[in-house]
């Protein structure tokens, strides 16, 4: 009770002072960035078109949904996971979405409140050293466990040795199962059999060709800062290789190609002092000189681990990456953002997101960079992929989201990144969407392009939901799938093809000690 009473007094006096924008909870989950409940399974759902017949399996995506009102600041990055899945099966789909069942939330609900602290919206200055104090103090008497993890599961999606696993930077993956009916329950917090003991970024790659997952994590708080690692196709992990940076970096993502990684050492650093002096810990360093490292995929150690500059470069995603035998550089294929912080920070400046093509020269350490599109077709393009088959490989086509206006989507984009023509497809009037899916119709199709895009499609004058299938050849609409629940804007997402499905739910126990949780209603 005390220590409600002291929460109760800082929250009074946070909401005397108006908040910036990136984390005032009245902007960051306004219209349909608002959360929603969870819904069952639904099947047979009205369909316009025809599902394409190669389309069988589910398509999951991931996004930030808060379970409880936000109490003070709020960051849209801070949201609790919950997974949207569509299940497609004899031309017919399904629908359902469920929350993570991360340990902080378990741990919430059964306290009816919001217990852990925000790691964005709420860790600010004074009052968020106070935020933490409270919370570690509450944890002292054992009034709730941060023992086993804080994260929110919330980003990123990945289908690795039969097992789908949800992430966040923040914190271990959670394995959760696809139900035979298409429905989804958390299984645990997964650490892949006591293998891995530290965080794992959101982004990790899966080499088409060796079926390997690689990995990193990064620590904001004590030495090594940053771990490299790697599991062979059937879980096992590789030791962990540590890489030295003088300061915690913030690495959303990074890029493979054929015999390397390439890990961005960029501008946006953690500096946890600043909230001492009352400012964020989320920090745009101008001083220091982005750099790209890049180690071979199998290094033992970072001994061997070169360091190329890219000035004033801030990738949030790194679409791919691939050698160019010719001229010994390393190719990257990244999205470079203006200003780099103001995701976390409130900037007068408009955000640009530039798709670029970068060199990183092995042998003079030198780099380049250029926009790949024409200045008059420049648009802000962010999340997206490339053709899964080719990861790591040159690639010719990446299929973006058009961020405008921006932190809208519009459309997506297939850009030619050889010649930088750039097609364009729009959802709607009115009508916004997400993180572009590109499937392929066939893993042994010599046309790169040959498959279908699956993108999550809101609008907003009918306050309805869809999913949209296009054709990527001919960005014609295939398909719209009418959704019974709203589907807020999201993350990243995966496709799970309905011959991995079988072997999952082969290896999945399915009785009752499978599940850590519980469904929330």
């Amino acid at each position: 009770m005390a220590l409600d009473a002291v929460e109760t007094t800082l929250i009074s006096r946070e909401i005397q002072h108006q908040l910036p924008k990136t984390t005032d909870p009245k902007i960051q989950i306004a219209g349909n960035f608002a959360p929603v409940p969870e819904h069952p399974i639904s099947h047979n759902l009205p369909i316009t078109g025809k599902i394409p017949e190669c389309i069988k399996g589910v398509y999951v995506r991931n996004g930030a949904n808060p379970h409880f009102q936000p109490t003070a600041g709020h960051h849209l990055f801070d949201g609790d996971g919950m997974v949207h899945a569509v299940k497609f099966k004899n031309g017919t789909a399904s629908y359902a979405c469920r929350f993570t069942e991360t340990e902080r939330l378990v741990q919430e609900h059964k306290l009816g409140r919001p217990a852990f602290p925000k790691a964005i919206g709420e860790l600010h200055g004074h009052s968020g050293l106070a935020r933490l104090a409270l919370f570690y103090t509450r944890g002292l008497f054992g009034l709730i466990d941060h023992s086993h993890g804080m994260g929110v599961a919330n980003a990123g999606l990945v289908y690795f040795n039969n097992k789908l696993l949800a992430m966040s930077e923040d914190d271990l993956p959670y394995h959760l199962q696809i139900t035979p009916s298409g429905d989804l329950k958390t299984v645990e917090r997964y650490d892949f059999d006591n293998q891995l003991d530290s965080t794992m970024i959101a982004h990790p790659k899966i080499d088409p060709e060796t079926n390997e997952l690689f990995a990193l994590s990064y620590n904001v708080i004590q030495k090594p800062y940053l771990k490299y690692f790697r599991f062979s196709p059937d879980g096992t992990k590789s030791k962990d290789v540590d890489i030295q940076l003088s300061e915690p970096t913030m690495m959303h993502d990074f890029a493979i190609t054929e015999k390397f990684v390439v890990i961005p050492d960029q501008q946006v650093v953690f500096k946890i002092f600043e909230m001492i002096q009352g400012g964020s810990p989320v920090v745009y360093d101008k001083n220091k000189v982005s750099r790209f490292g890049i180690l071979d995929k199998y290094a033992s150690d970072a001994s061997s681990i070169k360091w190329v500059e890219v000035p004033e470069c801030f990738c949030f995603h790194l679409w791919n990456a691939w050698e160019d035998e010719e001229t010994e550089e390393v190719v990257v294929i990244g999205s470079c953002m203006t200003p780099a912080d103001s995701i976390f920070n409130e900037s007068d400046q408009g955000l640009q997101s530039v798709l670029s093509e970068i060199r990183l020269n092995l042998k003079t350490g030198k780099s380049t960079r250029r926009p790949i599109l024409s200045s008059d077709e420049q648009v802000n393009l962010e999340a997206g992929m490339v053709n899964k088959n080719k990861l790591g490989r040159k690639t010719q086509f990446a299929y973006l989201a058009i961020a405008e206006p921006w932190p809208k989507v519009s459309g997506f984009a297939k850009v030619d990144l050889l010649s930088g023509q750039v097609k364009k497809f729009f959802y709607g009037d009115e009508k916004f969407g997400g993180e572009p899916l590109f499937l392929p119709r066939d893993p042994n199709s010599e046309n790169e392009d040959d498959g279908y895009i699956l993108a999550f499609v809101h609008d907003e004058k009918m306050w309805k939901s869809e999913l949209q299938i296009i054709n990527a050849v001919t960005l014609e609409l295939e398909a719209s799938i009418k959704l019974p629940s709203r589907v807020p804007y999201g993350f990243h997402g995966t496709f799970i093809s309905a011959k991995d499905l079988a072997t999952q739910q082969r290896y999945e126990t399915m009785d009752d000690g499978c599940n850590s949780g519980f469904f929330f209603g």
